[in-house]
């Protein structure tokens, strides 16, 4: 682990905000993550959304539900779940830039009375106990430098019956060889994410946290589409994120992200890691 810290997570968010913002689609998706592909979604856009609805599928979304967004990014799986599922969602970042358009997003959608947004660490929450019907973390458990800090917490707010669910990257090894688990790492660093952990591992804090009915899918298959469009924007850009550092326009932080984006594929490619959806019940 490289131990990275909440404030490398906040430098990495704010850092790359262009990028997300205009390479990967964000001021359109107002989703920074990857995409569910299947009949249904064969293009970007429709392949984060699709992810959302996959997700809420799994744990039963409903409009009497409270559901808390641990690692909202700027509110579209927020926006979406409002929307579509007419519930009620609170969406955390530690990231101040991520609330602020978090929170213009859901003022367009005008669904401000259904999604708030507000500035916190998921694994320190200002609520009280069993305040959510469900914890939902979409690409962001990873960035957690003690998974179980984060079950531990889930399992404090969410009411008895509560569900969890997870869609992130899991390691499929511990210990890797050296060179694979360097390569791996590399990545990571990239993207401000301390390690992941195997989907054994997290089966293990789910239920030292209290968790049950523990379910774990590998969906790669549905994600490849992503994983492979987010190598082409690396093979795309790095030159350019290169040439335009050495002259002062691209900082360090974007160039490691795109670096990042080449790593994720080669080390996928080497079978270290997968995507995954996670469910679990108090």
């Amino acid at each position: 682990m490289n131990g990275t810290k909440i404030q490398d997570v906040e430098a990495y968010y704010e850092g790359t905000r262009w990028d997300y913002r205009w390479v990967w689609g964000v001021r359109h998706t107002y989703s920074l993550h990857f995409g569910y592909y299947d009949e249904t979604a064969t293009h970007h856009k429709a392949a984060v959304a699709n992810m959302n609805r996959v997700m809420a599928d799994l744990v039963e979304i409903g409009p009497e539900d409270k559901v808390l967004d641990a690692g909202c990014g700027v509110g579209g799986s927020g926006i979406w779940l409002a929307e579509n599922r007419q519930c009620s969602v609170v969406g955390i970042t530690p990231v101040a830039g991520q609330v602020r358009d978090a929170r213009k997003n859901a003022a367009k959608h005008k669904i401000e009375d259904k999604a708030s947004f507000i500035e916190a660490d998921y694994c320190n929450v200002p609520f009280d106990d069993q305040s959510f019907d469900v914890a939902w973390a979409l690409e962001s458990v990873c960035h957690a430098s003690q998974k179980l800090d984060f079950y531990k917490e889930a399992y404090r707010l969410l009411k008895p019956g509560g569900r969890l669910v997870i869609g992130d990257t899991f390691r499929l090894g511990r210990p890797f060889s050296s060179e694979d688990e360097a390569l791996i790492q590399q990545w990571l660093r990239c993207w401000a994410i301390p390690d992941l952990d195997s989907p054994a591992e997290h089966r293990q804090h789910a239920q030292a946290a209290g968790f049950r009915d523990f379910e774990f899918r590998d969906i790669s298959k549905h994600t490849l589409q992503s994983i492979r469009n987010i190598r082409e924007h690396g093979d795309k850009w790095l030159w350019a994120a290169r040439l335009l550092n050495k002259i002062g326009i691209v900082s360090d932080v974007q160039v490691s992200n795109v670096l990042g984006t080449i790593y994720q594929y080669d080390a996928f490619q080497k079978e270290l890691w997968c995507y995954g959806l996670l469910v679990a019940r108090k």
